[in-house]
């Protein structure tokens, strides 16, 4: 239609009622404005918005938003995006990284059972959370979780960790009723800012405190040795941490387990 236009307006006699004329030119511009529209329509398609707290968004739109904005960490919980702000290092890092060598030792002394670092989970339609750490048994017929053809977390993983800044924080709120609906079967929270652990088991489709013993010592109740010396941990004793966890490897219960998953 634009291409006809100019042919019209250049076959048209000098004489031509300057009317005509004005119609035509408007007919031009408006065949510009149609196709500048259109363009513009076209490489709107392509566009994909950024991920914002608060929005609220169906699974699969989420990852299609994540996968074009991966520099961010973000979470879907009940069907809310949650974008993570910088991390501070004395109450998020440190505390993570100490998680990860405490959990990363019973990984090592127990083959089939796997740790993950901020690894996205597919829990439900409405949850996609990336805790801090996880464990899960990477076993077909034995775990709960397993890895999708696309490399995540599917289901729900026997253990998850998460630091948390308060008694505030989401972890123990949304997140917490996700990990508990979907059978997540232990749940750490530490609370770094106010020097507060507290471990979750799931009973009966709640989530019960486990409760340290006279030596201060948590113990797992879904895997066999793991053992954990809450006030070292929270004081940064590793040492501690490490020699009490050990006290749990070399337990019967350990090899039974480590036997049960060969």
């Amino acid at each position: 239609m634009h291409l006809h236009t100019e042919l019209v307006l250049q076959s048209l006699p000098p004489q031509q009622s300057p009317y005509v004329k004005f119609k035509l030119e408007l007919l031009r511009i408006r065949n510009h404005v149609i196709a500048a529209s259109v363009e513009h329509g076209l490489n709107n398609s392509a566009f994909i918005p950024p991920l914002e707290s608060g929005d609220r968004l169906t699974r699969h739109e989420f990852e299609r938003r994540y996968t074009a904005m991966p520099d961010k960490k973000a979470e879907l919980i009940e069907g809310v995006v949650y974008v993570a702000s910088p991390l501070r290092f004395r109450s998020h890092g440190l505390p993570h990284g100490n998680l990860i060598i405490w959990l990363g030792n019973y990984k090592v002394s127990t083959p089939g059972v796997e740790l993950g670092d901020n690894a996205t989970v597919r829990l439900d339609l409405d949850n996609e959370p990336q805790p801090d750490v996880l464990l899960l048994v990477d076993k077909p017929t034995r775990g709960q979780a397993q890895i999708s053809e696309d490399d995540y977390v599917e289901g729900a993983p026997e253990l998850v960790a998460e630091v948390a800044a308060s008694s505030a924080s989401i972890d123990l709120y949304d997140k917490k009723r996700a990990y508990r609906r979907n059978g997540v079967q232990e749940y750490i929270v530490w609370q770094t800012l106010e020097n507060k652990l507290d471990w979750f088991c799931l009973q009966n489709g709640e989530y019960l405190p486990l409760v340290a013993d006279a030596d201060g010592v948590i113990k797992s109740r879904v895997f066999p040795g793991l053992w954990l010396a809450v006030t070292s941990l929270i004081t940064r004793d590793m040492t501690k941490v490490l020699a009490v966890l050990q006290q749990g490897l070399n337990l019967k219960e350990h090899a039974d387990f480590v036997e049960h998953l060969a």
